[in-house]
C-alpha cells in the first residue's frame, strides 16, 4: 500500500517545533542544528504545498493548516511509540505518575490495576490521590483523572465512562425504611439520615418528593469525599446516593442493597484530562491511557 507519507524526520521536526514554538528548542530536543530543523520544516511545507508556521521575530505560530495537521501527526507518533513499547518492552524500568480521586482509586482502579502490572512489568506506578484535583497543578503528572462535567478551560478532556448513581443502604436500614413508608410510621427512621457529598447539592430533594415520599428522611451528614460517604453508609449511619461502581462490590457481597430500583444520571463523568499546551506524552502514559479506556469499554 502506498501511504504517500512525507519523510518521518520532516514530521518529527514539525511536531517538535510546534510544541516549542521555536526552532532552537526543537533542535536541542532532536540533536540537530536550528538551521537543520528549519530546513526540514520548510521541506515539509513545500511537499504539502501549504505553510505550516508563521515565522515571527523570536518564535513560531501555527497557521490554520498547521494547527489542523498537528493532532494527527502527534497522535501517529504517540501511537507508534506506545505500540513499540507495548510489543517490545521498555529499556529498563519506567514509571508513570497517576492522579485521581481516592474513591476512583480504591473502588475502580485498584481492582483492575493488577492486569496492567502483569502486562507491563517494567512500568512502575506512582499513584497520587486528591480530593479536589482541579485545584492542583499538573507538575509531573502523566495521567490525570477527574470527575466533573468536563468543562475545564485549557484542558483536553476524554471521557472514560458515564454511569448512574443509586440509592443504597445496609439491608437492615433498607428494611426499616420500606416498613416506615408502608406503615407511614416515620418514627422507625428517626435515627436515619441521608448523606450528601459536597459539590452534589440538590440531588436528594427530588428523590424525597418522588421515590421516598413519606419516608421522613432528610440530609443529616455532609462529607467532602465519596470514600467517606461509602464508609458511612456501610456503617449503618446513613443512606447514600452514590456512583454505582463505588458500591457494586458491597452490593455483590450483601453488605449493601439498593433502596430503590431507579438509576439517577447526573451531568458528571470521569475524564482523562491534559493541558492543551502539553509537551509530548510519555509512551508509558499512552499505554496506560489505552489500557484504561479498554477497561472502561469492557465494563
Amino acid at each position: 500500500m502506498n501511504y504517500q507519507l512525507p519523510p518521518l524526520n520532516w514530521l518529527r521536526a514539525f511536531e517538535s517545533a510546534a510544541r516549542f514554538n521555536n526552532f532552537t528548542a526543537a533542535a536541542k530536543e532532536l540533536s540537530l542544528t536550528p538551521a537543520a530543523v528549519s530546513h526540514q520544516v520548510r521541506s515539509l511545507e513545500q511537499h504539502l504545498d501549504f505553510q505550516l508556521f508563521e515565522r515571527l521575530a523570536r518564535s513560531l505560530k501555527l497557521t490554520d493548516k498547521g494547527r489542523a495537521y498537528l493532532p494527527s501527526v502527534r497522535r501517529a507518533f504517540e501511537d507508534l511509540s506506545a505500540s513499540t513499547i507495548g510489543i517490545f518492552g521498555t529499556k529498563g524500568k519506567q514509571s508513570i505518575n497517576i492522579r485521581c480521586t481516592a474513591a476512583f482509586s480504591i473502588f475502580w482502579l485498584a481492582p483492575r490495576l493488577k492486569s496492567f502490572l502483569a502486562q507491563y512489568p517494567d512500568i512502575d506506578i506512582r499513584l497520587y490521590t486528591a480530593i479536589w484535583t482541579e485545584d492542583l497543578g499538573q507538575e509531573n503528572i502523566d495521567i490525570d483523572i477527574r470527575i466533573g462535567d468536563g468543562n475545564w478551560p485549557g484542558l483536553y478532556v476524554q471521557k472514560i465512562h458515564h454511569e448512574p448513581s443509586i440509592v443504597v443502604a445496609t439491608p437492615e436500614n433498607a428494611s426499616l425504611l420500606h416498613k416506615a413508608m408502608k406503615t407511614a410510621d416515620t418514627s422507625l427512621t428517626n435515627h436515619l439520615g441521608c448523606i450528601r457529598i459536597m459539590g452534589c447539592e440538590g440531588r436528594w430533594q427530588p428523590i424525597f418528593e418522588n421515590q421516598l415520599q413519606g419516608s421522613g428522611l432528610r440530609v443529616s451528614v455532609t462529607v467532602d469525599t465519596s470514600l467517606s460517604a461509602v464508609q458511612l453508609v456501610n456503617s449503618g449511619a446513613c443512606i447514600g446516593l452514590l456512583l454505582k461502581h463505588y458500591v457494586q462490590a458491597d452490593i455483590d457481597a450483601g453488605r449493601l442493597v439498593r433502596v430503590i430500583e431507579d438509576d439517577f444520571f447526573y451531568n458528571e463523568s470521569h475524564y482523562l484530562v491534559r493541558p492543551v499546551k502539553e509537551d509530548k506524552s510519555k509512551p508509558e502514559g499512552l499505554l496506560f491511557k489505552n489500557w484504561l479506556l479498554e477497561q472502561a469499554e469492557v465494563e
